[in-house]
């Protein structure tokens, strides 16, 4: 009987090789046969889920996003009841910085992405997606805390967003601890909500 394959299962494997390689080395480093050596696989296995090293990206780019998306339900999901607003924004923002191996090569390969996205027109447009998407969560979560913030909800989303962003880099060169990166971003958050 032949062996049943899981094809997502496999693009996964195939992509968190790519993100390996990524990881350590750079995107530029990213080639169908440095992935498919990482995922312990033959070219030809690795061309059969994905036709180009691009069509490879675009896959990891789903995962890496699919990722985030869960790391932050799993932040909120653990927040005692009742939930606010303030609490969610709290949580997510810390869910966001990477304190752990995996969250730390997330991040790693997402600024590779970033990096590319400068000069790729499908990889910009799909991180500009993804951030407006964040952004417009993120805008919700301070209307809903401040009643008078609506007028300001947007730039306060992407002053944190941003925040975030250079809090992450910081801690992925070893220049601040998660606790002193969270502290940063709460006293931000003290700034703009009301507990």
């Amino acid at each position: 009987m032949p062996k049943q394959v899981d094809h997502e299962q496999r693009r996964q494997q195939i992509s968190q090789a790519l993100w390996r390689v990524a990881a350590e080395r750079g995107l530029e480093a990213v080639s169908m046969r440095e992935v498919a050596t990482s995922a312990g696989m033959s070219i030809g296995l690795v061309q059969h889920y994905f036709a180009s090293k691009e069509d490879m990206l675009l896959h990891a780019t789903l995962l890496l996003r699919d990722r985030l998306e869960e790391r932050l339900r799993r932040a909120v999901a653990a927040l005692p009841e009742p939930v606010t607003p303030q609490a969610t924004l709290r949580a997510m923002f810390a869910a966001l910085l990477p304190d752990d191996p995996a969250s730390r090569s997330e991040t790693l390969v997402a600024n590779a992405v970033f990096i590319r996205a400068l000069n790729d027109p499908v990889m910009a447009d799909r991180y500009r997606l993804g951030r407006a998407q964040l952004t417009a969560s993120v805008a919700d979560l301070i209307r809903a805390a401040r009643a008078d913030a609506d007028d300001l909800a947007e730039q306060a989303a992407d002053t944190l967003l941003a925040l975030a962003n250079g809090l992450s880099s910081d801690l992925l060169l070893g220049h601040l601890s998660v606790e002193g990166a969270v502290r940063i971003l709460n006293t931000q958050l003290d700034t703009l909500i009301d507990d």
